[in-house]
């Protein structure tokens, strides 16, 4: 994995703000899929109307701008990156939606800096600090406090496995991070994601069978349809849109350090649309993996300060 280290002023802007955005983008997505599962739609049906559409929209935008052609020792990541990181992360975590609060799962779906530090340690022979790994387990503790002692919201049937399918979830999308980074600072956004959402969307094929029993094709009201609209435009379309620019101007660790500020938009929007109400093991837990992350910040900075500093003194 590469590390970026120092960013212009200008990309180090762009990369946080394109994140900010998506991070919104997300925390919101988890309160509107709640509302959603199960009276409007299923787990399956917002999955395959997120990547199939996903993946209609990316090529039709494809249509109309410069696409390159794709390395051949880049496929096999692209379709890891779309089969694995990209289709498995989006149904695990609208599967976890169907059990779990949504505000139990935002704090959850924080974890991925975790995870992006583990695969490195463990498949790219990287070596974090100390720090790093202190961060690493006190954000797997706040993690611990959420699964133990989360509440199940009124729609959450088993809150313990909504939680452990997030987690899962959220391997993947440190899967997909990771994988996808290098490719990302060689092709265009559209370029790379209209084939990554292709090969998310092929296994999602899988899924529409029954969808003509999806209870919003029968509804006579806007809301689920302005709902399941934002979900595709916003949080699957734009957000993704915005993922791969962050990750070339500022690198995977970085983005997925933003995911802890994915529960601060999820219990906003859940609070506001009654789906959920605040509990002080949540706010506890969040406290607990935000100071997590805050640790592995501070300690790659020190080992990437540390790491380069030989090469400052000789310019």
């Amino acid at each position: 994995m590469t590390d970026i280290s120092k960013p212009s002023k200008g990309a180090f802007l762009v990369g946080n703000g394109c994140i900010l955005l998506a991070s919104i983008f997300w925390g919101v997505n988890v309160s509107v899929t709640k509302a959603l599962i199960p009276d409007w739609m299923t787990a399956d049906g917002i999955t395959a109307v997120r990547l199939i559409g996903g993946c209609i929209l990316l090529w039709v935008v494809s249509l109309f701008l410069k696409c390159g052609k794709i390395a051949r020792h880049d496929w096999i990541k692209l379709i890891l990156g779309g089969a694995v990181g990209l289709f498995a992360f989006i149904f695990l975590f609208v599967t976890s939606l169907r059990y779990a609060n949504p505000i139990d799962i935002s704090i959850i779906m924080t974890l991925p800096p975790v995870f992006v530090i583990l695969i490195g340690v463990i498949f790219l022979g990287r070596r974090p600090s100390l720090i790093e790994y202190v961060g690493v387990v006190v954000a797997f503790i706040g993690a611990f406090v959420v699964i133990v002692a989360g509440k199940g919201g009124e729609k959450g049937s088993d809150n313990l496995l909504g939680d452990i399918l997030a987690v899962v979830s959220t391997i993947c999308y440190a899967f997909y991070l990771v994988i996808l980074e290098k490719p990302s600072h060689t092709y265009r956004p559209v370029t790379m994601l209209r084939w990554v959402f292709l090969f998310a969307a092929v296994p999602a094929l899988f899924l529409l069978p029954g969808m003509q029993r999806e209870a919003i094709l029968h509804a006579a009201e806007a809301t689920p349809w302005l709902e399941i609209g934002f979900i595709l435009l916003c949080p699957t379309f734009m957000a993704y849109f915005l993922v791969q620019p962050a990750i070339k101007r500022i690198g995977s660790e970085l983005v997925s350090i933003y995911q802890y500020l994915i529960p601060v938009f999820a219990t906003i929007s859940a609070v506001l649309m009654k789906l959920d109400t605040l509990h002080w093991t949540q706010v506890l837990a969040m406290v607990i993996i935000i100071g997590g992350m805050l640790l592995t910040t501070i300690g790659k900075r020190r080992r990437v300060k540390k790491s380069t500093a030989p090469e400052s003194h000789g310019n």
